[in-house]
């Protein structure tokens, strides 16, 4: 299967304008799903609010994404309990996202191991842009509270701190985008990195929010 070949059928051109179809955007999403995860992905129909917000934001539907209050200039921030299905939706959401929306996916555990086999050095790719970029890359940070507090040589670095305070910059000077998957609640968000880091997050991130209830889908 050409898994783009299931996006293409979830649109038509009207006058010039590409219309898509939500439902036809489901459909997809639920193909893509089977295709990378198996038949254990399903589409749960108390997870539809979030789902709809998701791929809103990555088809641009700038007008619906106004009347549910997303910011299309700020990036996603995707919180719920773990086994909610959040990498899993990130991942498949990559397919919607047009080519200079689409994102790297990257755990935040993984980065802290970096830092400790490299130190700051390895926190260069996610914070500095490369030669003729005019912006950073996008990433997702995946499961972001997961990294401990890491030391290199003897110097202790909090990671995803550093890496966010650094992307922020860019986000307001030259409109970088960073998704971020987290088990946290904002409170606990807070307490962990800091307010300083919280009041950045606030305004580079749209929250979007599975129930806290929501089912482990594992």
């Amino acid at each position: 299967m050409n898994p783009y070949s299931e996006i293409q059928k979830t649109f038509e051109i009207q006058n010039g304008v590409k219309m898509y179809n939500f439902e036809k955007c489901l459909g997809a999403l639920q193909t893509l799903g089977n295709y990378h995860f198996g038949n254990r992905f399903k589409i749960y129909e108390e997870d539809l609010p979030v789902i709809r917000k998701l791929i809103l934001y990555a088809i641009r539907d700038t007008a619906s994404m106004i009347q549910l209050e997303i910011n299309p200039d700020k990036a996603l921030l995707l919180s719920g309990p773990v086994g909610c299905g959040k990498t899993s939706l990130m991942f498949l959401l990559n397919y919607f996202c047009a080519p200079q929306s689409s994102y790297k996916i990257k755990p935040c555990r993984d980065i802290a191991f970096e830092f400790a086999k490299k130190g700051y050095e390895a926190l260069v790719p996610y914070t500095q842009k490369e030669h003729k970029q005019a912006k950073l890359s996008t990433y997702c940070f995946d499961d972001l509270g997961t990294e401990k507090q890491i030391k290199h040589f003897g110097n202790e670095c909090n990671v995803m701190a550093e890496i966010i305070l650094s992307r922020y910059d860019s986000f307001i000077h030259e409109k970088s985008l960073t998704h971020v998957t987290t088990n946290l609640s904002a409170s606990e968000l807070e307490a962990y990195y800091g307010d300083r880091v919280r009041s950045r997050m606030r305004q580079m991130f749209n929250l979007i929010a599975f129930d806290v209830h929501s089912k482990d889908k594992r």
